[in-house]
């Protein structure tokens, strides 16, 4: 078989930690289509006046640790085990307390704690959210849609998650209005994702596990040979991101 579609094969072996794209996205192997707004850009200015905030599944801390400076009292969760470490070691020296958290519903902090709670891209409850934000607080959440990257899915025959498929702006809506909040800004786009070679989407698909089920590349090796050749015939795969911002307060 061709030696370099062995070697990008290899790319899966290469460690991802965090929540950190940069060994495809900083050499070009991978990029995204911009969205309308800027998720750090309102963290930013709306930090600049908070007292207390929570950043709800920070990853490995990346993204908040370049929102300096932080409010007198910063707090994150994160509940995918092998970030939680990675998170403290990168936020703690910044003052930023990291908890461990296994249920959305039931969150360590106090009633009214927060006059800010960020999420990227995790989960939430959106009455848990509630209990925990001040009157007049406010909740800025950028998700990731259920249709999220759905060509994947069709490149090796896989069905999009049941459980996340109908994800979207309008329920996450609806959920939060239901628990209280105002809503005041609210958009949905689909941005589009373009992987230039096989080894970036194999580095992908690494750090987002759950978009193909029990997936193991040995596995679809017939598949994955296809796509490699539309890639070199092509120069590129490109897949449909979906992503929604809601505000609330």
């Amino acid at each position: 078989m061709d030696q370099e579609f062995l070697n990008q094969l290899k790319t899966q072996d290469e460690v991802f930690s965090g929540w950190d794209f940069s060994f495809v996205s900083e050499t070009g192997r991978m990029s995204s289509s911009l969205l309308t707004w800027s998720f750090g850009s309102l963290a930013m200015k709306k930090l600049a006046h908070a007292k207390s905030a929570l950043d709800m599944g920070t990853g490995g801390g990346e993204h908040l640790s370049y929102l300096r400076p932080f409010p007198p009292v910063m707090k994150a969760t994160e509940g995918y085990m092998p970030n939680v470490s990675i998170a403290k070691n990168r936020l703690e020296a910044l003052g930023v307390k990291v908890y461990e958290v296994t249920n959305d519903q039931n969150l360590p902090f106090k009633e009214n704690e927060f006059d800010l709670i960020l999420n990227k891209h995790d989960s939430f409850d959106a009455n848990e959210v509630r209990r925990l934000i001040s009157d007049g607080g406010t909740f800025i959440t950028q998700q990731v849609g259920g249709t999220d990257c759905a060509e994947i899915n069709e490149w090796f025959n896989q069905p999009l998650n049941p459980e996340f498929a109908q994800w979207n702006l309008e329920t996450a809506r609806q959920q939060v209005e239901a628990a209280g909040f105002h809503v005041t800004d609210a958009k949905e786009e689909f941005p589009t994702q373009r992987f230039y070679d096989l080894g970036a989407v194999l580095y992908y698909l690494k750090a987002i596990p759950w978009q193909l089920e029990d997936w193991r590349a040995a596995d679809y090796i017939p598949e994955l040979y296809k796509l490699y050749e539309r890639i070199n015939k092509d120069g590129f795969v490109e897949v449909t991101q979906h992503r929604f911002i809601l505000i609330a307060q």
